[in-house]
């Protein structure tokens, strides 16, 4: 089965990331006929005859008007070797919110630089989002190449520049590839105007990057979205069936396995793990199953099945890393409603630690608020104690959404700190 590898493309304002987002598709086939005939038929056909192709993906009128990115527009395709997500987020500074949403569960973001402007503000600042937000591959577009009479050394300039950055960043795996996206050279095929390098296009690239292991594979987390009873009478195997589903965001369960039921702290073991087809031995992140105990436990949605090693922090009071998303500023003693997992909580923000500065990565201590688009380390107090763990070690058990409570509207994006031993209970207390 082809896996899925889910990607961002993200850069400063008229980089070209929807055009290179629309020549993936165009050049790999994968339009439709009536895609293929509304490019053809609209009314932005460029001066020299060719397609717009950013209106694939700057659906918005806005969008068209202004000729930048607003919204976060997602595509997906595939290649017979991988399938694809792409989220095509803004590149202005005042939409960095939907970056952040865009890049939130992106395997791989692409960061396009001008080849004449080279590394911009906005480059660096996307390239530290992506670090913030963990993502563990980083591809370094170096667009607009014949614009600048696909020099090699122009190239070499803007990699020297971006390595010059890259030490400041938590991203092992980077790959810079020279390309242009309006011409097609090096995104799905390899151009005969850059002999200087040696790569793979771009396409070739994403077919073939190491994602298996970026899946948290160790100290198993089951967030349980529902419980299922069907009680069939007709089917005696689903008859007083009671099961705990959700998608599994980190590690390993196999039939027989010990699992603790969190916040209770009531220890059992897996008697069944049911999926769509069928029973299975073991399942693995990011798998959805049903998990059937042996023992008639108390558990709801909400609550979260975790293996014995490994375990996870608890707490009430929590640290976490924010992109603050509403006009309206945080400042310490708002209320809000907390969505972590399948879990909903109120909270209070107690204080706030710091904002980034996005250039440096460093800490401004101490600020009195936070504005939107701002990044910041904040202290909240939450009604009900939260089964994390840190953002750096599981993505999906790490991060949460704050949402105001009159209006509904998400404010903020968060990424959980490691729990220290003040965060995690004598689990050995616990017991049936």
């Amino acid at each position: 089965m082809r896996d899925i590898l889910r990607l961002n493309t993200c850069g400063s304002v008229d980089d070209g990331k929807s055009t290179l987002i629309g020549r993936l598709l165009y050049d790999s086939k994968s339009l439709m006929e009536d895609q293929l005939e509304a490019l053809e038929r609209s009314a932005d056909i460029t001066g020299d005859g060719q397609i717009n192709l950013a209106n694939l993906t700057d659906g918005l009128r806005a969008e068209r008007e202004q000729g930048i990115t607003i919204d976060v527009a997602y595509r997906y395709f595939a290649t017979p070797r991988r399938k694809f997500i792409i989220a095509d987020t803004p590149g202005h500074v005042q939409y960095t919110r939907n970056m952040v949403t865009g890049a939130s569960s992106a395997n791989l973001a692409i960061i396009l630089v001008d080849a004449r402007l080279g590394v911009i503000e906005q480059s660096r600042r996307h390239s530290c989002i992506a670090s913030l937000l963990r993502i563990p591959h980083l591809v370094v577009a170096v667009n607009k190449m014949d614009l600048v009479n696909w020099s090699e050394q122009r190239f070499l300039e803007i990699r020297e520049e971006f390595e010059r950055f890259l030490p400041r960043l938590d991203i092992k795996d980077v790959k810079f590839i020279p390309l242009s996206a309006l011409n097609g050279d090096n995104v799905v095929t390899a151009s005969t105007r850059t002999p200087w390098y040696q790569g793979p296009a771009l396409l070739g690239h994403l077919e073939t990057v190491h994602i298996a292991s970026d899946l948290n594979l160790n100290g198993f987390r089951l967030p349980v979205q529902w419980v299922n009873r069907p009680n069939n009478p007709e089917n005696a195997q689903m008859h007083d069936f009671r099961g705990f589903s959700g998608q599994i965001a980190g590690g390993v369960i196999r039939v027989g396995d010990s699992v603790m039921a969190l916040p209770s702290g009531l220890k059992t073991k897996v008697k069944q793990i049911w999926t769509y087809d069928g029973l299975l031995e073991e399942a693995f992140c990011p798998q959805s199953v049903t998990l059937v105990l042996e023992d008639d436990i108390d558990i709801s949605r909400g609550d979260m099945l975790v293996g014995m090693d490994a375990l996870p922090g608890m707490s009430n009071d929590l640290h976490a890393r924010i992109c603050w998303m509403h006009s309206k500023p945080l400042q310490p003693g708002r209320k809000y409603l907390i969505k972590h997992t399948s879990h909903g909580a109120q909270v209070v923000v107690s204080s706030l630690t710091s904002r980034i500065n996005i250039q440096t990565l460093e800490p401004e201590n101490a600020p009195r608020e936070l504005a939107m688009n701002d990044i910041g380390e904040i202290r909240f107090r939450s009604s009900k104690p939260l089964v994390f763990d840190g953002y750096a070690t599981n993505r999906l058990t790490g991060s949460f959404i704050l949402v105001e409570p009159g209006t509904n509207a998400t404010v903020a994006a968060g990424m959980l700190q490691p729990p220290n031993e003040v965060y995690k209970p004598d689990y050995t207390d616990f017991a049936i």
